[in-house]
């Protein structure tokens, strides 16, 4: 009694569900049978009626990597080093390939893999409100990922524009060297593509903070101004991310972000921490095209801006 219910619990841990169905692989009935799984394929063949696709099937690619994980720590027979895609049997299948290989052992283990079947429908069906409810628990569990993610990506996009509009003015006091020189920095920091610098005393103290910068420099500075074209060429022949204009209409300081963000500056970057002064962000939209407007004309590129 005890080596039948072993049996049993030994062919039960060879059902899998396949397409809505229970079903055993050619290998492992071969194995049962004591056939070669080949013997097992060839019946198949030979009686292609008795086997309709509801009886016995092969497996897709990808069905088979799924059968193949799940024997991971069995031998898996392949044919010249390569996986083959099996074929599965229902229990109707199990029934009529029993009849067509006539054999005492092959008549007995059909007989014990019928019981089988019939003990895990059982079991399935005693069971079925806990499937039902792990069921449940893990659509709920993807359902409730799902929602993570979404908000996940809320929340990355409502940072990220927090990000670029948490400053709008700042006033920084005397001796404030480090607090106001790093702020500018982050500011710069923030441009993706382009950033322009409009500053009639740009010394090498901008060059210090541009070498920081991954994206393109524009510097819009008087001529004649601290910045010689010597300290130009040598940065470049570093960096090669600066275009310098000289132009004599700006009297104030301003940095531009990607074409869009506007910030006013109260001292020219080489003096930032030595008076008090503040960093201001342009919002009414009519003054930032206007300022565009004359930013574009001075640059000579009407695509930038």
């Amino acid at each position: 009694m005890n080596e039948l219910i072993e049996k049993e619990n030994k062919i039960r841990k060879m059902i899998y569900e396949i397409r809505g169905k229970e079903v055993m692989l050619d290998s492992d009935l071969a194995l049962l049978y004591g056939v070669e799984t080949k013997r097992i394929n060839e019946a198949v063949k030979r009686n292609p009626n008795k086997f309709p696709e509801r009886f016995s099937w092969k497996l897709t690619e990808e069905e088979s990597k799924l059968c193949l994980v799940a024997k991971c720590d069995q031998k898996i027979e392949t044919r010249g080093g390569k996986y083959k895609n099996p074929q599965v049997f229902t229990e109707q299948g199990v029934a009529m390939l029993a009849t067509i290989l006539k054999s005492q052992k092959a008549i007995e283990v059909s007989i014990a893999i019928m019981d089988a079947f019939v003990a895990m429908r059982h079991y399935l069906i005693e069971n079925k409100d806990i499937y039902q409810s792990l069921n449940n628990l893990n659509n709920e569990i993807m359902n409730h990922k799902q929602i993570l993610i979404e908000h996940n990506h809320k929340f990355e996009e409502l940072f990220s524009n927090f990000k670029q509009t948490e400053l709008k003015e700042k006033i920084f006091f005397n001796r404030q060297f480090y607090d106001s020189y790093s702020k500018l920095i982050d500011i710069m920091n923030e441009a993706k593509e382009e950033l322009i610098i409009i500053d009639s005393y740009a010394d090498k103290t901008v060059l210090d903070m541009i070498s920081k910068i991954n994206s393109k420099v524009v510097l819009i500075t008087k001529s004649k101004g601290l910045l010689k074209d010597i300290d130009i060429k040598k940065y470049n022949a570093q960096y090669n991310n600066l275009k310098v204009i000289h132009n004599n209409d700006f009297h104030d300081r301003f940095i531009i972000i990607d074409k869009e963000i506007i910030y006013h500056l109260g001292t020219s970057l080489n003096s930032v921490g030595k008076k008090i002064f503040a960093i201001n962000r342009l919002e009414e939209e009519s003054i930032k095209q206007n300022f565009l407007d004359k930013v574009k004309f001075v640059i000579g590129d009407k695509k930038r801006l």
